[in-house]
């Protein structure tokens, strides 16, 4: 049987022929979690481009898996030439405004972020389960993960030292869940952690009175400090997944009361304390400019910390354009 995807289109045609080929990579990383033996090819139909791939008819769970693909916008099957749509499971748990209201320089799409968090669940032994996953950025900025995790129904807990930041992304939270009239409660404390005072944020909430009232909530933590705190932070309640975008410059952002960083520096010293707060089996997607820390580097430091780097097929296949001085690139792992 064959299945057609259909690409979102993208306003970049640059990026939309980058979305084209990581869209490929994308799919293939999810039918592999599936157990799926397919080759996924990209095809113009009707001068639409969309994703083919021949298999077995797909189970309603396969179809749910496949649904959450990142850059899905219509999904069907070919039969005798002609393009029968598929109804298309609503995976969405809160609307998709809640990622994309906020903007700022810099941002990351909400897109490539939503295939970040794909390519670390179908690595790790999280993919598939009923109950909602927890994901955690260790440099969560703005809070663009946080927001697209929480969209998709799962927990998301960040950290990050630029307290403006922090506070941009609270604040839009807050107004959020107002406009919307969604319940929820927040708890604000602080822990101390190597000597630090970290201001801790907890907001719970539903997506209805009726799920809130049950007690069928999500999360979404922010915290205010090192993200090399991250493991001694979450010691008690690790993450399922891990999705991080490295800074794209040459130097991490300064710290307080310390010169700044390189790369290879600052991960040498954080990914002990991010494999720290991650549960076992956990996946892990971090995407970075290869202009300025190259793929081997990043792998080699995360060997040295202790994941287990997936190099193989479909996951060695991220590499794109993003503008002259950033061509991104992705590296999957997961914590053994």
């Amino acid at each position: 049987m064959k299945y057609c995807f259909q690409l979102l289109p993208h306003a970049n045609i640059r990026y939309q022929e980058s979305l084209n080929l990581l869209g490929a990579a994308e799919l293939s990383c999810i039918l592999n979690a599936l157990h799926i033996d397919a080759e996924v090819r990209l095809e113009q139909i009707g001068g639409a481009p969309f994703l083919c791939f021949d298999a077995p008819e797909l189970t309603p769970a396969q179809l749910l898996a496949c649904s959450r693909y990142s850059a899905l916008c219509f999904m069907c099957q070919e039969e005798n030439g002609l393009l029968r749509p598929i109804d298309r499971p609503d995976t969405d748990y809160f609307p998709r405004d809640l990622a994309e209201v906020l903007k700022y320089k810099g941002k990351t799409s909400a897109v490539f972020t939503h295939m970040m968090i794909n390519l670390a669940l179908t690595a790790s032994k999280s993919f598939g389960a009923e109950k909602p996953v927890t994901v955690l950025d260790p440099l969560c900025g703005r809070g663009t993960t946080l927001f697209v995790a929480l969209q998709c129904g799962m927990n998301s807990v960040g950290i990050d030292m630029d307290r403006k930041d922090l506070k941009e992304a609270a604040d839009y939270f807050s107004r959020y869940l107002q406009f919307h009239r969604l319940k929820h409660k927040l708890e604000q404390g602080a822990r101390t952690v190597k000597g630090q005072n970290i201001p801790d944020a907890i907001y719970t909430t539903a997506n209805s009175k009726q799920a809130f009232q049950a007690g069928d909530t999500r999360s979404l933590r922010m915290l205010l400090g090192d993200t090399g705190c991250t493991g001694a932070l979450l010691k008690k309640t690790p993450a399922d997944i891990l999705v991080a975008d490295l800074p794209y410059g040459v130097q991490h952002a300064p710290q307080e009361g310390r010169r700044p960083e390189n790369f290879p520096g600052m991960l040498r010293r954080v990914l002990p304390s991010w494999k720290d707060a991650l549960r076992p089996g956990a996946g892990v997607a971090i995407s970075f400019n290869s202009l300025t820390l190259p793929r081997t580097t990043l792998i080699e430091l995360m060997e040295a910390a202790g994941f287990q780097v997936l190099k193989e097929a479909p996951y060695n296949d991220f590499e794109h354009f993003v503008e002259q001085a950033v061509t991104r690139d992705v590296v999957v792992a997961r914590k053994a």
